[in-house]
């Protein structure tokens, strides 16, 4: 399982910037790592499962987290967009 960098979605519609994967120094576990995109942009891990897991939760059914762009752009362009995933 592969998180790439990049901006993500979560399914209650707050975006996320993924910085990469990470791996517990003690147990090996793999996380993901990415910072939020409003509020105070602080920075989670999340194991990479429980990421890339589905959820259904209020009459939704589909990805916790999908990509909608590449990254954030340092170059002061706007990166380019991922298709959406289709919403079940």
């Amino acid at each position: 399982m592969e998180v790439e960098p990049g901006i993500y979605e979560h399914f209650k519609g707050q975006r996320y910037e993924v910085f990469g994967m990470a791996r517990h120094s003690e147990t090996e576990e793999v996380f993901v790592s990415y910072r939020k995109l409003y509020d105070d942009y602080s920075h989670w891990v999340r194991p990479v499962e429980m990421f890339l897991g589905d959820v259904e939760r209020d009459g939704y059914s589909g990805p916790r987290f999908r990509r909608v762009q590449e990254k954030i752009s340092d170059a002061g362009h706007p990166p380019r967009a991922t298709p959406a995933a289709p919403r079940r």
